[in-house]
């Protein structure tokens, strides 16, 4: 008797354990894969709005006194272009040349096309966990280095046998290794001016160590994109993920300085690294052909006047975002129109399904991936 007892006690604490585990989910339907996509590279430019996106530099902000422009001749040299077709593709070129000739863009309001977040919020790890789990959560209300207590997609994919050791993460803001919960779910997280993780020890990783601790001043954590960029680009070519997901900064610090030449400098030069890491990648066998790229925002800001520099619950336009997706599963439809509304909370479940797996099933609070986006209605 005493041993059947204590049998069922260990039984108990058994299922306790399972069923309260962070990974923990609904059971998963048994599908075959029937896509083409085997790697996804998602990209983050923190901040950028879809005003800048879909219409270019807004020249009402390329001066000094409402845009903080330091240099106004070149600033409008630069950005400053007959049509609105023109002034976008100055600021992305690799964005309206590739992706949206070649993929999909969602949320140019004024053609019909609305993509916005769900959280309450409406700054950055409340997005960042809204876009990574698929669903917001208002006990986060605040960018506090917190452990999450939600399991992201990146999570759920890695502890998958075939993603295991494929995952990585490499990003500016250095919350993200909490915003992950790196050490719950084994993924590296390098980020900020921390020392690089996810690379093995070389001369390069060296020196771009020492830039990061280096350039930076007093507190500020956050290192400069170029250097996110080369450790993303180095682990492109050496380990190989399957799911690489990287978060560039500079539009979202530029935005609160008020410096708007910077703003829209920063989105060309995320958009030369977006650019640069596609074209690395299909450069190699591992990814040609079978990866498909996302690129998104965590928030909108609000409108200009002065608003452009801010966005939270209480700046109306933070809630808009934009998405983009280019990849072998995503018909080529271009700048959507008139569709109907998506969601930031739709991208992890856009990722998984690309990928093959059916994420809202295994996790019914997070949104259905974007139907067209992975070529279904």
């Amino acid at each position: 008797m005493l041993r059947l007892t204590i049998f069922l006690a260990a039984a108990i604490s058994f299922a306790t354990i399972v069923f309260d585990s962070p990974h923990a989910h609904a059971a998963e339907p048994a599908a075959a894969k029937t896509t083409q996509t085997q790697n996804v590279i998602w990209v983050m430019l923190d901040g950028l709005r879809w005003q800048e996106v879909f219409f270019g530099a807004d020249e009402g902000l390329l001066n000094k006194d409402r845009g903080g422009v330091a240099n106004v001749p070149l600033a409008k040299k630069e950005f400053s272009r007959a049509t609105v077709a023109e002034r976008r593709e100055a600021m992305m070129p690799f964005l309206w040349g590739e992706i949206a000739t070649k993929g999909q863009i969602y949320g140019n309001q004024s053609l019909g096309s609305v993509a916005r977040v769900t959280n309450a919020e409406l700054f950055s790890y409340p997005g960042y966990n809204e876009v990574l789990c698929g669903f917001a959560d208002a006990r986060i209300d605040s960018n506090d280095k917190i452990p999450n207590r939600n399991v992201t997609v990146l999570e759920w994919l890695h502890a998958k046998p075939e993603f295991a050791g494929k995952v990585a993460a490499f990003t500016s803001w250095d919350v993200f290794p909490f915003i992950i919960n790196s050490e719950r779910s084994g993924i590296p997280v390098s980020s900020g001016t921390a020392a690089i993780v996810g690379l093995d020890d070389s001369p390069e990783v060296r020196l771009m160590n020492r830039i990061a601790q280096d350039a930076n001043l007093f507190d500020d954590t956050t290192r400069p994109d170029v250097l996110t960029f080369l450790a993303a680009k180095m682990c492109l070519q050496t380990k190989k993920p399957r799911v690489l997901f990287v978060s560039f900064d500079e539009t979202d610090a530029q935005g609160h300085a008020g410096s708007y030449d910077r703003v829209v400098g920063g989105a060309r030069k995320g958009d030369s690294f977006i650019g640069e890491l596609w074209e690395t990648a299909q450069a190699m066998p591992e990814y040609q052909g079978k990866t498909t790229l996302i690129v998104t925002t965590d928030h909108g800001r609000g409108d200009p006047p002065v608003e452009w520099k801010n966005h939270n619950k209480k700046t109306p336009g933070s809630e808009n975002i934009w998405i983009a997706i280019l990849g072998p599963d995503t018909p080529a439809l271009g700048e959507r129109k008139e569709i109907a509304p998506v969601t930031q909370s739709q991208v992890a479940a856009t990722a998984a399904a690309l990928l093959g797996y059916d994420y809202h099933a295994a996790e019914p609070k997070a949104g259905k991936a974007m139907g067209e986006a992975v070529g279904t209605k």
